[in-house]
């Protein structure tokens, strides 16, 4: 028996690969489009059973050839970037596809995780996974948020909905393998790579009411994003959507802030406070872009209750605690 995962060459997929193996798994088939070949890298220290592209994979999986052959599908694939411009290409990639595994895996009564996104919030102020606050700013929310409905739907219909649906909206994720995403990786990585190539880190100026650096994420390590599927994996009577975040929200500051102070110790240097770290212009402040006003989420927090009820007791890294693994992760392979 297989387990599937799709964009298991993306960030979130390439990290689920790398658990699962370690965990003892190897049947596993990796599904992803490597029209950008960079991802491969993620997989290479990964051992699987088949690579498949993305397109190739839902025609033989509507053909019926892996019937009978799957424990779990781990959905991750999708078009992540928040600025696409082509809502029929986001339509098509992100619910279209997500719906036809969907069907297949209640037809064949297989576990089926996928990820959704705090994006389905859009810029309301409270993050918990009931219709009233979703309202999403764009199409990759609007991708994700349709298919939430329709998995709501499916989960109400009792009769129909014998397997496992678990859904995850995941917050501002960050951590090792995300370097294919380009501008779309995290704030944390941006970060890095800043401070070495110029010795700085920028952030934008106050906006909406916020101070300088002060708008706040939720941000979430990849560890523990993994441990949450994997939880989850192991208890194939749980189904929902489930927000995925640290529970905290903490500015960029903050961020900012762990990410220098741990670039300064691989150098041997010591930690600093913001004040100082900003009078010494090694934190700056940028002004807030105009294309982004009114599409920008200035805060999330997961709300995480649901998850807690669902028995997920494991608690989450803050950025002090999870960035500096983070960027010595990075900075061994500079």
């Amino acid at each position: 028996m297989y387990t599937i995962v799709t964009g298991a060459a993306g960030f979130i997929g390439a990290n689920l690969v790398k658990a699962l193996n370690e965990r003892g798994v190897r049947s596993i088939i990796a599904v992803d489009n490597l029209s950008k070949a960079d991802k491969f890298r993620n997989l290479v220290d990964c051992e699987i059973a088949d690579y498949i592209d993305k397109n190739e994979f839902i025609d033989r999986l509507i053909a019926g050839d892996f019937d009978g052959d799957v424990d779990a599908i781990l959905h991750q694939g999708a078009c992540s970037d928040t600025m696409e411009s082509d809502g029929r290409y986001m339509m098509e990639n992100n619910y279209r596809y997500s719906l036809a595994i969907l069907d297949w895996c209640l037809d064949q009564e297989v576990q089926f995780l996928y990820a959704s996104s705090a994006a389905t919030y859009g810029g309301g102020s409270v993050f918990r996974e009931e219709r009233q606050y979703e309202a999403p700013l764009n199409v990759y929310g609007y991708s994700k948020f349709l298919f939430d409905q329709i998995v709501r739907q499916r989960l109400a219909a009792t009769d129909a909905c014998s397997s496992q649906v678990v859904g995850f909206r995941y917050f501002n994720v960050y951590g090792p393998r995300e370097a294919h995403k380009g501008r779309m990786a995290s704030v944390a990585f941006h970060h890095f790579h800043q401070y070495q190539r110029e010795g700085r880190v920028k952030l934008f100026a106050g906006c909406d009411g916020y101070a300088d650096g002060e708008q706040r994420r939720d941000f979430v390590y990849i560890g523990d994003i993994v441990r949450v599927n994997l939880h989850f994996l192991d208890h194939p009577d749980r189904s929902g959507i489930y927000n995925v975040g640290s529970g905290r929200a903490q500015t960029f500051n903050e961020l900012a802030v762990a990410n220098v102070n741990a670039c300064r110790a691989l150098a041997g240097h010591e930690a600093l406070p913001l004040a100082e770290l900003v009078g010494r212009g090694l934190i700056e402040y940028i002004p807030f872009p105009a294309d982004l006003r009114g599409k920008y989420q200035n805060f999330t927090e997961a709300d995480l209750s649901l998850l807690h009820k669902a028995g997920y007791k494991h608690r989450f890294s803050s950025v002090e605690e999870a960035v500096p693994q983070y960027v010595k992760w990075l900075g061994d392979r500079v």
